[in-house]
């Protein structure tokens, strides 16, 4: 009688919620006694009042309520209701979850079908996704996949990135694979000294490094990489109690199959050089020259060799540069106290970058003027003189963020360039290369100048002044109140 009364009765609180609606006939009044109702729901489950299943998971014994499961589950509904399962008439139903996680977070899933409520962390978001997809509890899984997508930068640091890319990809979730993925090649070194990277699969790192956008500070440090992650999958073996011979053949494999795709005509002939010394080059000699010969015959310029070996698709990509972030491609980009720039500020960066990473062609260097506008374009009222007389150009204001590359000087009458800006950012804490923005574009002595809008979202760099409170995700620094970004140039020219 006591739990009916209170169900009656919304409390103080609710009663201020009550807004009247008047009409001619009556005085109706909407009254919002939901808390109470999710409550007397949550104390159904938490006292075990009136279950009429239990679910056996693991150790643990569960009791529950047919109707909560099959309103909430597809997969419980079904098993519930359809006499072909063999649960449907069970007052007791066991539960098999591959994973031990699972068991663990299960009180804490089936607890939300009761309250609405759960608390996500990096360490469980894992199991519950998993639980909500083979449960098909959509709202819970769709509440998971936005979790994932906005702490990836907090699994990698807490070494459970490769562990959510590697159920993503089956399980179609693409949003929360993609932001790994892009985790994954535009901060890859940082991502090569967490113990993770030796979780991450042969197949998954070909792909890797098959791609131009990965972000590195130049080809050496990637090989580097991949030398620190060979080095990891021996201690692997070992630690499976490996036969020796067959750890041999294995690393044999593994070598060739994935240093394959390191670019070694993007290394210095004195990084070459260099490498003929390191053990790993001297175990495997014969793979190695092969590959090493080829960035020779780049750096010598023996234009029918390269395009010999241009010929594929793979060894295409042997002279193709990365996002190469050292000084001879790329020029950082920081502008301090953001938040006390006045609007339509303008800030100018100046800065040299070689069009060619073979050593015969070093004298191609290109200056560049970036002219950055983060609080927006404002273009003032002018007046052009044209045949017919006088033309008014009225004021215009364009709320974008624009970042405009001039070049200065032309080695050539016309260059075809790749632009990449890096931008940073801090997530959960973490500062990191957050979005990388692509632009191909000829320049010619008619065409210096090429524009890039919309580099960042407008109202996310500038809050509204109503928004103080609102912090920027792409502000970085101690004060977060600095946008650093990276500019990275290569040439596509022939």
């Amino acid at each position: 009688m006591e739990r009916h009364a209170e169900l009656g009765e919304p409390s103080m609180k609710n009663r201020r919620k009550c807004s009247p609606q008047l009409n001619d006939n009556s005085c109706q009044i909407m009254v919002d006694n939901s808390e109470n109702v999710l409550n007397i729901l949550r104390n159904l489950y938490v006292e075990r009042q009136m279950c009429d299943v239990s679910l056996l998971v693991g150790n643990r014994e569960h009791h529950a309520h047919r109707l909560i499961l099959c309103a909430f589950s597809d997969v419980f509904q079904a098993m519930l209701m359809k006499p072909e399962w063999c649960e449907w008439h069970e007052s007791k139903v066991e539960l098999q979850e591959l994973l031990p996680e699972c068991e663990k977070v299960f009180h804490l899933f089936l607890e939300y079908f009761y309250t609405g409520k759960i608390l996500i962390t990096h360490t469980n978001v894992m199991p519950i996704l998993a639980l909500a997809d083979k449960y098909i509890v959509k709202g819970l899984s769709r509440l998971c996949v936005q979790y994932m997508c906005k702490h990836v930068p907090h699994a990698a640091s807490h070494n459970q990135l490769f562990l959510w890319l590697q159920y993503s990809i089956p399980c179609g979730h693409v949003e929360v694979a993609e932001k790994c993925q892009n985790y994954i090649k535009w901060n890859l070194e940082s991502i090569a000294n967490t113990p993770d990277f030796s979780n991450i699969d042969a197949e998954m790192l070909v792909r890797l490094l098959q791609e131009n956008d990965v972000i590195v500070y130049n080809e050496m440090v990637l090989y580097n990489c991949v030398v620190r992650w060979l080095d990891l999958q021996k201690i692997r073996l070992r630690n499976c109690d490996t036969p020796f011979g067959e750890l041999e053949e294995q690393v044999r494999y593994l070598v060739k199959n994935v240093m394959v795709y390191i670019r070694f005509p993007m290394m210095t002939p004195r990084e070459l050089a260099d490498l003929l010394l390191s053990p790993l080059i001297q175990q495997h000699k014969e793979f190695f020259v092969d590959r090493m010969t080829i960035g020779m015959t780049y750096h010598s310029g023996q234009r029918d060799q390269i395009e010999k070996i241009s010929s594929t698709q793979e060894g295409k990509l042997l002279f193709t540069p990365r996002l190469y972030t050292s000084d001879i491609y790329s020029a950082v980009l920081v502008i301090e106290n953001f938040n006390s720039l006045p609007s339509y500020h303008t800030s100018t960066f100046v800065f040299s970058s070689h069009m060619s990473a073979a050593d015969c062609e070093s004298d191609k260097i290109n200056d560049w003027v970036v002219d950055l506008y983060p609080k927006g374009v404002w273009f003032k009222k002018c007046y052009l003189i044209v045949w017919q007389g006088t033309l008014e150009v009225p004021e215009e204001i364009i709320s974008t963020v624009r970042l405009s590359l001039t070049c200065r000087k032309l080695f050539e009458a016309k260059i075809k360039v790749k632009v990449a800006v890096l931008i940073y950012g801090i997530q959960g804490g973490v500062e990191h290369v957050m979005e990388v923005k692509e632009k191909i574009h000829h320049f010619t002595n008619e065409d210096k100048v090429m524009n890039i809008d919309n580099l960042i979202p407008f109202a996310e760099l500038n809050p509204s002044a109503s928004n103080h409170a609102h912090e920027s995700p792409y502000l970085i620094g101690p004060n977060r109140n600095q946008l650093k970004l990276n500019v990275v140039i290569t040439s596509l020219h022939s």
